[in-house]
């Protein structure tokens, strides 16, 4: 039986050291490569062609979210992290990622099964991981229906190409809230809330809120000088 080859990328040498231990209890495994980051992750996966890659989310330098792009080109990708924000797995499943396993909510035997399944183009989930997900796609249906009753926040949505998740965040921004009380709102981190304005900015053409607030306000309906 020809082994499955696997590469595990991860900044922490325990944690390879250990998954490492774990894939080595499955006798069709083996694990050829490990990385400390995206960028040897992507350089190793080119020189072994494994056949899954288990992706850490955050890592110094080119982070896992960042390098899972390029990586799923050349194989399937299954996260394995301790990040368990709603934003955070929704994107890594946009980005094409094939399954997310949370730290501390699987045995050896659902690692090896996860492998497995991910490798046939099965997807594969934590409780954590699949909550998250549920409770985003529960969060962003609401925007999506306020957006579609609105043709002044349609028109900006189209006119910037912005997401329904980046137009809530702008109308909360526009509505005076700092990142804190966005974060709150959205129930996703500080840390995700600035990935998302830094992304709005960039679309607004903006360096400041009040620069973006005053292109959101204006473009939407002329003559505008508050937001109700």
């Amino acid at each position: 039986m020809t082994a499955l080859r696997v590469l595990i990328a991860d900044d922490n040498p325990v944690v390879r050291a250990g998954l490492a231990s774990l894939l080595a209890t499955a006798q069709d495994m083996e694990v050829v490569a490990q990385a400390a980051d995206g960028r040897e992750a992507l350089s190793l996966t080119r020189r072994h062609a494994p056949d899954v890659i288990l992706l850490d989310v955050r890592m110094p330098g080119v982070d896992g979210i960042s390098a899972l792009p390029h990586l799923v080109q050349l194989a399937p990708v299954l996260m394995l992290t301790y990040s368990q924000e709603a934003e955070v797995v929704r994107e890594a499943l946009l980005l094409g990622a094939g399954g997310y396993l949370v730290h501390g909510e699987f045995t050896p035997e659902d690692l090896v099964r996860a492998v497995r399944d991910v490798r046939e183009g099965r997807a594969h989930f934590t409780t954590t991981a699949a909550s998250a997900l549920l409770a985003d796609l529960r969060t962003s249906s609401q925007p999506q229906r306020n957006v579609g009753r609105s043709p002044e926040r349609l028109h900006n949505s189209v006119a910037f190409g912005l997401s329904s998740r980046e137009v809530e965040i702008m109308d909360l921004i526009a509505s005076g809230m700092s990142n804190q009380q966005i974060a709150a709102t959205c129930f996703i981190s500080e840390k995700t809330v600035k990935n998302h304005i830094n992304r709005i900015f960039a679309k607004l053409q903006s360096t400041s809120r009040s620069e973006a607030i005053a292109r959101w306000l204006g473009t939407a309906r002329p003559g505008v000088s508050g937001h109700g």
